[in-house]
C-alpha cells in the first residue's frame, strides 16, 4: 500500500518519498512533504522576472536581450527588438507575444523590461 499522496500535477498515484520531497514517477513532479503541494505551481506565488530581475506583468513592453533563433524556421529574432503588450502564461516559456515576424512564446530570461 502506497502511503504517499497522489501527484498534485497529474493526479496519478505512482508517487514515492525521496528525502524531504515526494516524487511522481509518471510526470517527474516534486513537492514538499511538509506542505503537501508544490508552492511553485501556485499561480499567486509564481512571479515572472526578466533577465535583470524586474517583475513582468501582462501588458508590459520588453526588449530582446540576445538574438534568438526560432526552431524549425530560418527566422532570427534580433537583439534589441521591442515587443509590446506581452502576456504571462504558465509553462516552460512564460511569455506569449506577437512581433512583426509572427506570434511566439519566449522565456523571460532572454528579455529585458522596456
Amino acid at each position: 500500500m502506497n502511503a504517499a499522496p497522489a501527484c498534485p500535477q497529474c493526479s496519478m498515484e505512482n508517487t514515492y518519498p525521496d528525502g524531504a520531497l515526494y516524487v511522481c514517477a509518471d510526470c517527474g513532479h516534486e513537492w514538499s512533504k511538509a506542505v503537501g503541494i508544490d508552492t511553485a505551481s501556485d499561480p499567486e506565488s509564481s512571479v515572472v522576472r526578466d533577465a535583470n530581475g524586474n517583475v513582468l506583468s501582462d501588458g508590459d513592453s520588453v526588449v530582446l536581450a540576445k538574438d534568438l533563433r526560432v526552431k524549425g524556421s530560418s527566422i532570427t529574432l534580433k537583439m534589441g527588438t521591442r515587443v509590446k503588450n506581452i502576456r504571462i502564461v504558465g509553462g516552460d516559456h512564460e511569455i506569449d507575444c506577437k512581433t512583426d515576424a509572427g506570434s511566439f512564446m519566449l522565456k523571460a530570461c532572454f528579455l529585458k523590461k522596456a
